[in-house]
């Protein structure tokens, strides 16, 4: 059974990820990616011909309610934000503005 990850792959996805992996670690992710690949090769043996595919998993019924907003709410929102703002130390064409992070 051909090795598809092997250890010069394995080096460069944990440069990748700036992992630094002894010879013993190296080892074990080694067998347990081998493990994982023998699995998806059990699996392609499987016979799917007459299975229908799954859209989406399980069928259930959205309960969550539509977000509307009702007019006094949205002009108590625009107050709010109104009021925000001006008490806000600086801002610009409605937009707060903050120090600079980076």
């Amino acid at each position: 059974m051909a090795q598809i990850i092997d250890k010069k792959l394995l080096k460069h996805l944990t440069e990748l990820a700036r992992l630094d992996l002894n010879t013993k670690e190296s080892n074990k992710f080694l067998k347990d990616f081998a493990k994982i690949i023998d699995h998806f090769k059990e699996l392609e043996k499987v016979d799917t011909d007459n299975i229908e595919p799954l859209i989406g998993g399980a069928v259930s019924k959205n309960i969550i309610r539509e977000d509307e907003i009702d007019i006094d709410q949205r002009a108590q929102l625009v107050d709010a934000a109104g009021h925000i703002i001006k008490a806000f130390p600086e801002s610009e064409h409605g937009y707060l503005k903050v120090p600079k992070v980076l």
